[in-house]
This record gives C-alpha cells, sequence and structure tokens, in this order.
C-alpha cells in the first residue's frame, strides 16, 4: 500500500508594505493635513471678528476666507495631472507643500479680508497639489497586491493629524493668539520639504514595481483622460454620493439637532471620521483579498442606513447610531473606490486617479450640503435628510455597471 504523502510547500511571503520609502511619505502627509486644518476653523473666526461691524451677515467674511480656500482647492485638483506631467510628481509635491506654508507667514502682517482670501487661494491650491502629486506617489509605493491596505494605513496617517489639527487651531487662536496657529501652520509644510527630494521618481524602478501588469486603463494622462474612462469615472461618482452626504452630516446635521440632542454635535463629528477611518482601514484588510469592488454595495448600503438614522434630529441613540454606522460606510467606499480606480490604470494615470477622487470628494460634499440645505428650507431638516438616504442608493446603478465592466 503506497503511503500516502502531502505537500508542504510554504505560501509565498506578501511583499512588504511599510518601506523606508513610505515612512518618508508619511512626513509630507502628515504636514499636509496640519498646514491645511490647523487654521481650517481659526481663519473664518478671525475673519467674522475683523470685519467691518454693520457689513451685513457676520458670518459672510469666514464664508468668503474659506469658500476661497475649497474653491482654489478644486482648481488645482483639476490642474494637477497636467503639471504632473511636465514637471513630474515629486516636483509637484514639492510646489504643493511650499504654496500651503509660505503664504501663511503672510498673515502675521495683516488679516484683513483681502488678505485672508489671497492668502487662502494661494493654500488652496498648494494643498490640492500636494495630495494629488503625493496620492499618486503613495499609490505607487505600495505593492500593488496590497494597494487597498496600504493606502489605508496611509489614509490613517492623514486623518488622525487633521483630527487633532482642527480643534487644536482654534484653541491655540484663543488662548495664545492666531499669530502662533500661522507660525505652525506656515513652518511644518516647509519642513517637510526635505523628506521629498529622498523620494523616488514615479516612473523608476521602485515605483513601477509597485503597477500591476494586467492594467486595463491606458492611455494619455489628464484629467480628460479620467473622465473619458467609464473604468475611472464610474468609482469616482459612487464616492461623489456617499461624499455628498457626508457634506451634509458635517454641514447640516448639527444645525438642525433638536432637545435633548442639540449637544451632540461635537460627538456627532467625533464619532463620524473615528468610524470612517476604521472603516477605510477594514476596507483596506479585506479589499486585496475580496476584490474592491465587492466593497461598493456594502458602504453604499451602511451609508444610507447611517443617513436614515441620523434623520431622527431629536433621539440621541438614533444619531450616535447614525454617525457610526454611517461613517464606516464612507471609510470602506473612501479605500474601495480609489484602490479600484488604482487597480485599472497606469502609472501614467495615477495623477489622473488622484485627481478624480479628490474633485469627487470635494465636489461632492459641497454639492451634497448645498442641495439638502436649500430642500431642508422648503420640506423641513428630516424629511430631507431622509429623502437623501432613499436616494443614495441610486449610485447601485454604477455599481453594477463598474461590476460588468470588471468581468
Amino acid at each position: 500500500m503506497t503511503a500516502m504523502t502531502f505537500s508542504t510547500t510554504a505560501l509565498p511571503p506578501r511583499a512588504r508594505l511599510v518601506t523606508p520609502a513610505l515612512l518618508l511619505r508619511f512626513v509630507s502627509i502628515m504636514a499636509c493635513s496640519v498646514g491645511f486644518f490647523l487654521p481650517l476653523a481659526a481663519v473664518p473666526l478671525l475673519a467674522d471678528a475683523t470685519a467691518t461691524p454693520g457689513a451685513g451677515n457676520p458670518g459672510l467674511a469666514g464664508g468668503l476666507a474659506n469658500g476661497a480656500l475649497l474653491a482654489a482647492t478644486v482648481v488645482g485638483e483639476l490642474l494637477s495631472p497636467w503639471l504632473m506631467k511636465r514637471l513630474g510628481a515629486r516636483f509637484v509635491l514639492a510646489a504643493g507643500l511650499a504654496l500651503l506654508g509660505a503664504p501663511t507667514f503672510l498673515l502675521l502682517f495683516s488679516v484683513s479680508l483681502p488678505m485672508l482670501a489671497a492668502t487662502a487661494v494661494l493654500r488652496g491650491l498648494g494643498f490640492a497639489l500636494a495630495i494629488v502629486a503625493g496620492g499618486a506617489v503613495t499609490a505607487a509605493l505600495v505593492p500593488s497586491e496590497r494597494r487597498g491596505e496600504g493606502l489605508a494605513i496611509a489614509g490613517l496617517v492623514s486623518a488622525i493629524p487633521s483630527l487633532f489639527a482642527l480643534p487644536l487651531g482654534v484653541w491655540l487662536s484663543q488662548a495664545s493668539g492666531a499669530q502662533v496657529v500661522f507660525v505652525i501652520a506656515g513652518a511644518v509644510p516647509l519642513l517637510a520639504l526635505a523628506s521629498v527630494h529622498a523620494l523616488p521618481l514615479l516612473g523608476s524602478r521602485q515605483a513601477s514595481a509597485a503597477v500591476t501588469s494586467s492594467s486595463s486603463v491606458r492611455s494619455s494622462s489628464g484629467i480628460i483622460a479620467g473622465l473619458r474612462s467609464p473604468e475611472l469615472l464610474r468609482p469616482a461618482l459612487v464616492f461623489a454620493a456617499s461624499a455628498a452626504v457626508a457634506g451634509v452630516v458635517v454641514t447640516c446635521v448639527p444645525g438642525a439637532l433638536t432637545g435633548a440632542a442639540s449637544t451632540l454635535a461635537p460627538i456627532l463629528l467625533l464619532v463620524q471620521p473615528a468610524a470612517a477611518s476604521a472603516g477605510r482601514w477594514l476596507a483596506g484588510r479585506f479589499g486585496d483579498r475580496l476584490g474592491h469592488n465587492r466593497l461598493f454595495i456594502p458602504g453604499i448600503a451602511l451609508s444610507a442606513a447611517g443617513m436614515a438614522a441620523m434623520a431622527a434630529t431629536a433621539s440621541v441613540p438614533l444619531l450616535i447610531a447614525g454617525a457610526a454606522v454611517f461613517g464606516l460606510g464612507f471609510g470602506a467606499l473612501q479605500n474601495s473606490t480609489i484602490s479600484a480606480m488604482y487597480e485599472r490604470a497606469d502609472e501614467s494615470l495615477f495623477g489622473t486617479v488622484s485627481a478624480l477622487w479628490n474633485a469627487g470628494y470635494d465636489g461632492g460634499m459641497a454639492v451634497g450640503a448645498l442641495a439638502i440645505g436649500t430642500l431642508a428650507a422648503l420640506i423641513g431638516s428630516t424629511a430631507a435628510f431622509l429623502a437623501l438616504a432613499l436616494t443614495l442608493p441610486v449610485a447601485l446603478v454604477l455599481v453594477r455597471r463598474t461590476s460588468s465592466t470588471t468581468r
């Protein structure tokens, strides 16, 4: 009788995820978050405080300052792929950090509304260049078979500083003066410039090793290339739909709370991004193994369920649970959509992927907040929030077409 034998062949080792180059990239990620978010809430407060008395709406000056910042950010995101094609991702990342940091020092000499708006435009452009070019560099630095997990870790490295920088900027401004905020927000991105020079160039051997040989989208780089590619555009639109809900959660829900829940706004705004970070990490862990497309439907379902729960603006348990559930779904879509886009793109389109996804993020948040704010004035907050929750599953049509194209 022949003896039965078993194969003991070892599984191939997984590619190393956190490399010295990726750790170096984390420096500019954290610097970008600190430089952008530290003054984000402090500047509108300062603008309103220094506005001419009797000039109209007391919140108008602050809105103009941050409006200029966000508008410039979207413009910069759309221009970034064109600049990267001509100057290189590393140069554009360095230019973004310089534009984000250096103009902030001008506010040490004047905080008039024209100066606040002008520096906001420059800083918005800088932030856009840094996140788009930096995102492309990050994607190229992580192995393709672990890209979802690598992007999730990079997302956490960005999210944690931004989570603390926003309230810290307000506290520092009140405790020590806005000048301290401006010095820190200006110095940190400039100091991070030293780390950019040592990053590998996009297209080098280290970076190109991260690009899958089965990329299905291969064309000239640029934002138009992304808009013409359904394989890239559909995941971006799926995420933009969820980002529209996020814009409502941040902008509209806190002001609509009633009764005992009216004091929950700070907790709500802490629970949602914390849950989103957890959702993003889980999506990175499981997306690489199961397929990033498979997480689109659970992400949409969780986002819609969370928004529906938060429509109960007077119920403390439903609000907290809704913020947590929505955060998990939003975080899952954050990671799965951009991972799926990178998976389908050649390295020449990495900048386009980053720009398209970030533009969907910012544009979705702005459109969602504006649309639901207008609708709430007509039919009430609760009905508007429920309408948004019921509308979100329409994005499933895009998911189905994306899955069909992939197969």
